[in-house]
């Protein structure tokens, strides 16, 4: 009865007969696994180009984001009285170390997503464990991005110098975003290709 229906399926709409066994889906087929590669490839290169457009600003208008690290290191817009103030750095060359350190931190790390981003392009079409192997440029690149907005920004900035007390001159909600963001990031391509990949 149940070879008759099908007949008249088949007959009726015109169905290939599929008698054989079902390919099944594989998570980890080819196309599967390209494309997590490629997304991979694609956000190591955008933190890149964050960090490219991050070194960009910061010298070719430098006094910007430099008025940020001298009125954070001076605290000159934290809460009045408050007994933190022996904190507070006032001699200009201290922030400007700090500004040159800052952009030097961001040039690193662009430099190691571009270098980590194309050894992952390398690696696209080979095998899984050349791929993930290719990864480690890349990790430490991100690492790095992430010590920045947790250390210089969150705590040093944050806690220390009290930037949270600023209205004016405060960062921390962009380094939390940015923390957050590389962060993704950085689990993603952490991810080892399964063995069933290629």
């Amino acid at each position: 009865m149940r070879r008759m229906f099908r007949g008249w399926l088949r007959g009726k709409f015109q169905i290939p007969a599929c008698d054989g066994p079902a390919m099944p889906y594989h998570p980890c087929s080819r196309e599967n696994c390209m494309t997590l590669r490629a997304v991979k490839l694609a956000m190591v290169f955008a933190v890149a180009l964050y960090d490219t457009l991050l070194v960009f600003n910061n010298t070719t208008d430098y006094n910007s984001n430099y008025q940020l690290v001298r009125h954070v290191l001076m605290m000159d817009s934290t809460f009045p009285g408050n007994r933190a103030m022996w904190r507070a750095l006032n001699q200009q060359a201290a922030h400007t170390v700090f500004y040159l350190s800052i952009i030097a931190w961001e040039l690193v790390t662009m430099i190691l997503c571009c270098w980590g981003g194309l050894r992952l392009a390398r690696a696209l079409r080979g095998s899984a464990a050349a791929f993930h192997g290719a990864n480690r440029i890349s990790s430490i690149g991100l690492t790095l991005a992430l010590l920045m907005w947790l250390l210089a920004f969150v705590t040093v900035g944050g806690e220390w110098f009290l930037m949270w007390q600023s209205e004016a001159w405060n960062g921390q909600e962009v380094a939390l975003r940015m923390f957050t963001a590389i962060g993704i990031v950085l689990l993603l391509v952490a991810q080892p290709d399964t063995e069933g990949q290629p």
